[in-house]
């Protein structure tokens, strides 16, 4: 039973694999064509799943722009140029590698900026922790033995 059941979730996976959004009639003829074509696809972003290429996306948008895409490379364009064509038209979002430039240091930056300050946060809280641990560590000096016994001796009196 447990076998079946795996089975069938595998089957269910690979029945909403987005390895099948390319349809039959938007293959090229060509093989060599037909893999530029789908290598280019991989580097473009769907605009409207956002987080797929449009060589794995379902949409519509997506569709039309791989059939753009096998215009162009059909008609005899490099692949950059078909890149360049369509990011011309759709800025830089529809790459999935946006290029590195003043508007995207941000988003190439950030994250590891964010993770060095972070670190860097830790570490001083930790020190700190560690500073203030060690000074209420420290031994009591003779002023402070003394009143204790004091105190203690007051308190055992009273009993």
């Amino acid at each position: 039973m447990k076998g079946l059941s795996v089975l069938l979730s595998f089957l269910s996976f690979l029945a909403a694999s987005p390895l099948i959004a390319i349809g039959p009639g938007e293959a090229l003829k060509d093989a060599a064509l037909e893999a530029r074509a789908r290598d280019i696809g991989r580097q473009l972003r769907c605009l409207v799943c956002q987080n797929q290429s449009i060589d794995d996306s379902d949409a519509p948008l997506a569709q039309d722009l791989r059939r753009l895409v096998r215009k162009r490379v059909k008609a005899g364009d490099t692949n950059k140029q078909v890149i360049d064509y369509i990011h011309s038209r759709y800025g830089d979002f529809v790459l999935l590698r946006p290029p590195i430039d003043i508007r995207t240091w941000l988003l190439w930056y950030g994250p590891p900026v964010f993770l060095i300050f972070a670190l860097f946060l830790i570490l001083v809280r930790t020190s700190r922790r560690r500073q203030t641990r060690a000074t209420h560590d420290s031994p009591l000096s003779v002023q402070e033995i003394a009143r204790a016994d004091t105190l203690l001796n007051r308190k055992e009196d009273s009993r």
